[in-house]
């Protein structure tokens, strides 16, 4: 009932505000590449290296306790935190992270690392007999740093092919739009996790890969409606038709990035601090991503030149933006 008061006919003027909101983008951008260059990202163990150890909290075990037996180790800097389980029969845990750990002559990094993670498990189990470890994880910085190498290069062979789709589909300056919109959102995203320190992983670039397809999915259904109504209309003024276009877009865009954030705002909220950081990728992508597919993708369009043919050229009737 409530999508019945939902304007049928919208005559916002969204390219008159495209400087501003170019200008806008062009200094978040600036700002996050100055964070990611400077605070840098809080890359999880995926990326850095290290080991995760999660267990169940014993009865009458704190995380002071834990903290005692794993400081007497000598792993170096070692994060301690409490978490509950998700589920209708969740139960309190404790995740256990530590760094990468020097290796011995003649051991490889990954070894050194898996006996550190071996040597953790075993002071547990003798510190709090009947210990139940849920899940125990070690990552080398070899492989580390292979995982980072192949989740940038996913995004990069992502963006690639969705410039070479446009191209096709459209035209040149239409994959310019959308492969800026793209870059936008994920340098922005990325920037936005400097900022927060959320930890990034490979969940995180799961999310972003997510983000990249679901922002493409909202470019170009407002370049198919800005293609046909520039075929129609050929002695409007381009701006006039990205404006009436992107009206046209505007209640189903909308509308489905709301749906969308109903479902990641619970996810967040109820998911747990595993899901948390895709979660937050997921839900800020959609806003930058809704964003950028209306002022972004189509003021560059409109910046390139909006191609209208050699038709006959034929007015609107009515359409004068507000």
């Amino acid at each position: 009932m409530l999508l019945q008061y939902w304007p049928n006919n919208t005559n916002v003027r969204f390219m008159s505000f495209r400087l501003p909101a170019l200008l806008f983008s062009a200094i978040l951008i600036a700002a996050s590449f100055a964070l990611i260059f400077t605070k840098g990202m809080n890359f999880g163990i995926d990326f850095a290296g290290g080991s995760v150890i999660e267990i169940e909290q014993p009865e009458g075990v704190q995380e002071e306790d834990v903290r005692e037996v794993m400081g007497g180790l000598g792993l170096g800097e070692v994060g301690v935190n409490a978490a509950r389980g998700t589920g209708v029969e969740a139960i309190e845990v404790i995740v256990i992270r530590f760094a990468t750990q020097p290796a011995e002559p003649g051991m490889d990094q990954d070894t050194a690392q898996q006996q550190a993670n071996d040597r953790v498990r075993a002071a547990l189990a003798e510190a709090f007999p009947g210990l139940n470890v849920r899940s125990s994880a070690a990552v080398g910085p070899k492989v580390s740093g292979e995982l980072l190498r192949s989740g940038l290069m996913a995004l990069a062979v992502a963006l690639a092919l969705m410039m070479a789709y446009i191209s096709v589909r459209f035209q040149w300056k239409y994959a310019l739009g959308a492969v800026a919109a793209l870059f936008h959102d994920v340098i922005i995203t990325m920037g936005m996790f400097s900022l927060t320190q959320f930890e990034f992983n490979l969940s995180t670039i799961a999310a972003l890969l997510t983000i990249v397809g679901y922002s493409m999915n909202d470019t170009v259904i407002v370049f198919d409606r800005v293609r046909e109504e520039a075929r129609k209309y050929k002695k409007m003024e381009p701006d006039k038709v990205i404006d009436l276009a992107v009206n046209q877009t505007l209640s189903r865009t909308l509308l489905t990035s709301g749906t969308t954030l109903l479902a990641l705002f619970s996810i967040y909220l109820f998911g747990g601090t595993v899901l948390s950081g895709m979660s937050f990728a997921l839900i800020f992508g959609v806003i930058i991503g809704t964003y950028s597919s209306v002022f972004v993708a189509s003021s560059v369009l409109l910046l390139l030149g909006l191609d209208q043919g050699e038709k006959q050229r034929r007015e609107v009737e009515g359409f004068q933006g507000v």
